[in-house]
C-alpha cells in the first residue's frame, strides 16, 4: 500500500506537469544515497522528445514541494530521481503495520484454491522427499489464507498403486493376521517386495493383478487395503503433525475411482487407440519440444496416475469449483502435469489458466548427492528430523534442560527455514550443522533475535503512541525495513514462493539486532525516545511472528 501512494503522489506530480505515464519507484540498491529511486525520466524524456535533464530537474523541484512524503529528492544525471522519505510518512506505515500487518496490503479478490501437496504412497515411509512437498506446501497455503482467500489442502494420497498390490502379497505370504500389520510391518514390508518384483517379473505381474482386482473391488483385497491405509495414515498424522502441517482433505487416488465413469465420458470424443492403450493428443502447432501425448488407459484396462488425476480435477471441480488448483511436487514431473493440465483443458473440464505446477528440486548431502543417512541408506523423514534435533541439543548444555516443546520448534525452524529460503525450483545442500547455528541465515537466528528483542518488551511497558521522530541511522533503517514488508508478502503470494518472506524477514532480524546492539533501550531517561524504540521493535517482532507463521514456524519460549 505504501509504494502504491508513493507511486499516486509521484504520477500526480507528472499530470500536472504534463506527462501522463505510471511511474514506477524502486528500493534503491545504494541506501547510503537514497531511500527510493525511478528511472521513469527516461521513458518521460523519449515519449514526449524532451530533454531528461530538464525534466528530471522540473519534476525533482515539484516534488520538493510534497515535504510530507519526502524529505530530499534529487536529480542525479542521465534520469534518475533519488528521493528520501520524510519521517512522518516513514512513521505513518510503521503505527499502520503496528496496528494490523494487512492493512499495509491491498488484497485481492476472495478466490478458492485447491493446494495439492504431500502426496505420499501409502505403505512406504515418508522420505526427505516428501519434507519439501510438505513445507513448501503449507507456506504457500497459508500465505494464500493470509490474503483473504479460502484455500483448501489435500494430501492425495497414493493410495492404489502398485506398492499396494506388493504389500497385499506379503501380508498373503506371511499368512499374517490383519491384527499383526502395523507400521514396522510396513517399512519392512513394501521395501522387501519391491526389491522382489524388480527381479521376478511373474510375482510383480501378480502384484499388479492383485491392484487391478482391488480397484475392481475385491472385498479381500478391499479389507486389507483398508487396514494397510489406516496404519499408513496413523503414522503419517503423526509426523505432520510434529512438523505443524495440516491438511483439510485426506483423499486419495481411491476417491477419484468413482469419478471415473464420468471423465471417461468427457474424454470419449478425444481418445484414440494407440497399441492397444487409450491416449489423448495433445501437442500444439505453436511447441518447440515434443509433447507426447497423454496415456489414460493401459491396454490391460488398468488406470493410471492421468486416469486418477483427472478424475480428481472431476470432483474438485463438482464439488469446490475452485478458480485456482495448484500441485506442489517434484520438478521431474514438470512434463507429467503440462500433459494432464492440457488434457483437461482440451476436453472442457477445466481451463489450463486456473491450473499451476510447483515444482521443486532435491534436498541433498554435502556431497552434492541426494541425502542420505550416515550408513549410506535413503534417508527417511523421520531419521532427518532426529538427526536435527539431537544435533541442536547437543551445540549446548542449557539445550539439553530445555523443555520438549521448544526443543521441537526450534528443530522445525532449522529444518523449515533451511527449505524455504531457498528459491524451490532450486536443488539446495542441507548442511545440518550450519542451519543449526545461531548465527547467519538460519531458523535458530530469526527465533532468537524475536525473543531478545520480546525480553525488552516484557521488562518495559509502552505508555504512549509514536512520535514523528527518528533519532539515528540503525533506527531509521529499520523502520524503512518495516516499510518493505508488503513487497515481500505480495511477491511470495502472486508468484507462489515463501523464500521471499524468508529473505525478507532475515534482513529485518540484521536490521533488528544491529538496532539492538546501538541503541540500549532499558536505560534511556528520554521517555519519549524510549517509548518510540518500544513500540519500534514491538512492531518489529509483531512482524516477525506474523511472517515466521507463514513458514509454519513457531516461537520457542527460550533459546
Amino acid at each position: 500500500m505504501y509504494i502504491e501512494e508513493l507511486n499516486q503522489v509521484l504520477e500526480s506530480v507528472l499530470k500536472e506537469l504534463g506527462y501522463y505515464v505510471k511511474p514506477n519507484l524502486t528500493v534503491s540498491n545504494r541506501p547510503d544515497l537514497c531511500d527510493y529511486q525511478s528511472n521513469d525520466i527516461f521513458k518521460i524524456a523519449k515519449e514526449y522528445h524532451g530533454n531528461p535533464v530538464e525534466i528530471g530537474d522540473k519534476v525533482c523541484n515539484a516534488l520538493k514541494e510534497k515535504t510530507d512524503y519526502f524529505s530530499d529528492v534529487q536529480f542525479v544525471k542521465p534520469g534518475f530521481i533519488n528521493i528520501k522519505l520524510s519521517d512522518s510518512f516513514i512513521n505513518k506505515y510503521v503505527n499502520i503495520t503496528n496496528d494490523d500487518i494487512k492493512k499495509t496490503l491491498i488484497l485481492p479478490k476472495k478466490e478458492t484454491y485447491m493446494v495439492d501437496y504431500g502426496g505420499p504412497n501409502v505403505a512406504k515411509p515418508l522420505h526427505v522427499g516428501h519434507m519439501r512437498t510438505a513445507i513448501i506446501g503449507e507456506s504457500i497455503k497459508r500465505i494464500i489464507k493470509f490474503f483473504g482467500n479460502n484455500a483448501i489442502g489435500d494430501i492425495h494420497l497414493g493410495d492404489y498403486g502398485l506398492q499396494i498390490g506388493e504389500v497385499i502379497y506379503a501380508i498373503k505370504r506371511d499368512n499374517l493376521d490383519l491384527d499383526k500389520v502395523d507400521i514396522n510391518y510396513l517399512s519392512n514390508a513394501y521395501p522387501e517386495m519391491s526389491k522382489i518384483c524388480d527381479n521376478d517379473e511373474d510375482i510383480r505381474n501378480q502384484c499388479a493383478k492383485i491392484v487391478k482386482d482391488l480397484q475392481d473391488g475385491n472385498p479381500e483385497y478391499q479389507k486389507m487395503w483398508k487396514k494397510i491405509l489406516q496404519v499408513s495414515t496413523d503414522d503419517m498424522k503423526r509426523i505432520y503433525n510434529y512438523l505443524d502441517v495440516h491438511f483439510e482433505l485426506w483423499k486419495g487416488e481411491s476417491d477419484a475411482y468413482p469419478y471415473l465413469p464420468k471423465a471417461e465420458e468427457i474424454l470419449k470424443p478425444y481418445l484414440r487407440l494407440s497399441e492397444g492403450a487409450l491416449v489423448v493428443d495433445i501437442k500444439r502447432d505453436t511447441d518447440t519440444k515434443e509433447i507426447p501425448p497423454l496415456l489414460y488407459k493401459k491396454s490391460n484396462g488398468a488406470y493410471l496416475y492421468a486416469s486418477t488425476d483427472i478424475g480428481t480435477i472431476v470432483e474438485r471441480m463438482e464439488d469446490y469449483n475452485p478458480d485456482h488448483i495448484i500441485y506442489i511436487t517434484d520438478a521431474r514431473q514438470a512434463l507429467y502435469f503440462e500433459q494432464v493440465f492440457r488434457t483437461v483443458d482440451k476436453i472442457g473440464l477445466c481451463p489450463e489458466s486456473r491450473l499451476e505446477h510447483v515444482g521443486y528440486g532435491t534436498v541433498n548431502g554435502k556431497d552434492g548427492k541426494p541425502y542420505k543417512t550416515r550408513n549410506g541408506d535413503a534417508a527417511s523423514l523421520e531419521y532427518l528430523i532426529n538427526q536435527t534435533k539431537e544435533l541442536f541439543i547437543s551445540k549446548k548444555d542449557t539445550n539439553k534442560d530445555m523443555s520438549d516443546s521448544d526443543v521441537n520448534i526450534i528443530t522445525n525452524a532449522i529444518l523449515k527455514f533451511a527449505d524455504l529460503q531457498n528459491n524451490y525450483e532450486n536443488d539446495y545442500i542441507f548442511d545440518l550443522d550450519k542451519f543449526s547455528e545461531v548465527q547467519g541465515k538460519t531458523g535458530p537466528y530469526l527465533l532468537y533475535t524475536y525473543l531478545r528483542l520480546n525480553k525488552i518488551l516484557k521488562d518495559n511497558e509502552i505508555t504512549s503512541k509514536l512520535s514523528n521522530n527518528i533519532y539515528d541511522d540503525y533506527d531509521r533503517n529499520l523502520r524503512l525495513k518495516l516499510l518493505e514488508m508488503p513487497n515481500a508478502l505480495e511477491k511470495a503470494f502472486k508468484e507462489r514462493h515463501p523464500n521471499y518472506i524468508a529473505d525478507y524477514v532475515y534482513d529485518l532480524a540484521v536490521c533488528a539486532n544491529a538496532f539492538y546492539q546501538h541503541n540500549h533501550i532499558s536505560s534511556l531517561d528520554d521517555e519519549v525516545k524510549k517509548n518510540d524504540w518500544l513500540i519500534l521493535i514491538q512492531t518489529t517482532n509483531k512482524v516477525i511472528k506474523a511472517l515466521l507463521n507463514l513458514l509454519a514456524i513457531d516461537i520457542p519460549s527460550i533459546m
